[in-house]
C-alpha cells in the first residue's frame, strides 16, 4: 500500500471536434510534468470537447486515443484517466478511460447524460460504478452531470478517492465548485474535479475552477481560473484513515438500493 498519491490535474482548452489536434497538445503538456507522478487527470472528451456530434469524433477501443494513452502511460509510468467518445455495438459512449502504467484499461459509461444539451439523445448511458484499485487506493472516477446525484456518488465502498472530469460551463460554475466540495464532506474522501477552460464550438465558456479537496472540504490546489494549468497535489492515505477512525461519519451512511 502506497501512502501518498501524486496526481497532476491538467486543466486546458480542447480543440473542436478535433482528436489528432487534442492528442498532439496534450502530448506536449505531458512534456511540461517533469516530476514522476502516480496519476494523470484530463478532462471529460479531451478528444473533441462536449461534442453532441459522436459519428465526426468516435473511435473504438482499439483507435489511435485508446492506443496513445497506453504509449503515453507505459513511457511515464503513470496511470491517465479521462472520457472521450468510444463508439461500440452501434452505439456511442462518453466513455472514462483508466489507463494503467502497464497499459491495462478500465472504463466507466457516464451514467447521467445531460439531458439539458440532449447529450441522452445521442450518447448511451452507463449502468455501473467503476472502482479502480491503483497502488493501494481505491478510486471512483465519474464525469461532470453525474455530480450533481450525490446518491450514485454514495461511498458505500469505501473509496479514497472521487474523481469527476468535466467540461462544466462558466455560467454554472458556482454549482460545480459546491457540489464538489460536498461530495468530498459527506464521503469523507478526497474529491479531484478536472475542468476544461476556453470556448467550445457551440459558443459555451468554461472557466476552469480545476479542484482539489480533503475530506473536511479544504481546497488543496491553488489552480486560476481562466487559464490553462498543470498542478501536482500529494494526497494523503494517513489523512483519510485517521479522519474516518475518529469521526466514524461513515459508519452512519444510509442503506440503500438503486434502482
Amino acid at each position: 500500500m502506497q501512502n501518498e498519491l501524486k496526481i497532476a490535474l491538467l486543466q486546458s482548452d480542447l480543440f473542436w471536434e478535433n482528436p489528432e489536434q487534442n492528442r498532439v497538445h496534450f502530448t506536449k503538456k505531458f512534456e511540461d510534468i517533469s516530476d514522476a507522478v502516480d496519476l494523470i487527470v484530463l478532462p471529460e472528451m479531451f478528444t473533441s470537447g462536449f461534442t453532441m456530434n459522436p459519428e465526426k469524433v468516435a473511435e473504438t477501443m482499439y483507435g489511435e486515443t485508446v492506443v496513445w494513452m497506453q504509449e503515453i502511460a507505459l513511457k511515464k509510468q503513470t496511470a491517465i484517466v479521462g472520457s472521450t467518445v468510444i463508439s461500440e455495438n452501434g452505439c456511442f459512449y462518453n466513455r472514462l478511460l483508466f489507463v494503467h502504467p502497464n497499459g491495462i484499461i478500465e472504463t466507466y459509461d457516464k451514467k447521467h447524460t445531460f439531458t439539458l444539451a440532449g447529450e441522452d439523445k445521442v450518447y448511451t448511458a452507463g449502468q455501473s460504478k467503476l472502482l479502480v484499485t491503483y497502488k493501494g487506493w481505491k478510486i471512483c472516477p465519474l464525469i461532470c452531470y453525474d455530480l450533481r446525484f450525490p446518491v450514485w456518488a454514495r461511498n458505500v465502498e469505501d473509496y479514497d478517492v472521487l474523481i469527476y472530469v468535466a467540461n462544466w460551463p462558466k455560467v454554472r460554475v458556482a454549482a460545480w465548485v459546491a457540489l464538489l466540495k460536498a461530495r468530498a464532506i459527506e464521503n469523507m474522501s478526497y474529491c479531484v474535479g478536472v475542468n476544461r477552460v476556453g470556448v467550445d464550438g457551440n459558443g459555451h465558456e468554461y472557466s476552469g475552477h480545476t479542484a482539489v479537496y480533503d475530506v473536511f472540504g479544504h481546497q488543496l490546489d491553488t489552480i486560476q481560473e481562466n487559464q490553462e494549468a498543470i498542478e501536482i497535489i500529494t494526497l494523503s492515505k494517513s489523512h483519510i484513515k485517521t479522519y474516518r477512525e475518529k469521526l466514524n461519519f461513515l459508519n452512519d451512511k444510509d442503506v440503500f438500493t438503486l434502482e
